[in-house]
């Protein structure tokens, strides 16, 4: 069996955007990674991941992890 691995940073020069929210610039998804996102999702609630598309679930997963936890140090310094 073979194991796919997609890379986070796969996505760096198209998938991700920064925002300016309430003067702090915080890291996003754009949209079509997110509407990307949204899709694997239903389809892993219904059970019809391939296994390509569990591995990019998983990595847009640890892109939001990290978002979340750079954006939260941006929140808390500023």
């Amino acid at each position: 069996m073979t194991t796919i691995v997609i890379k986070p940073s796969s996505w760096l020069t198209t998938g991700i955007r920064v925002e300016k929210v309430n003067n702090l610039n915080l890291f996003k998804f754009t949209e079509k990674v997110g509407l990307r996102k949204q899709k694997l999702l239903d389809k892993k609630k219904a059970d019809l991941l391939t296994s390509e598309e569990a591995a990019k679930l998983e990595a847009i997963g640890e892109l939001d992890m990290i978002f979340r936890y750079i954006n939260a140090n941006i929140a808390s310094q500023s």
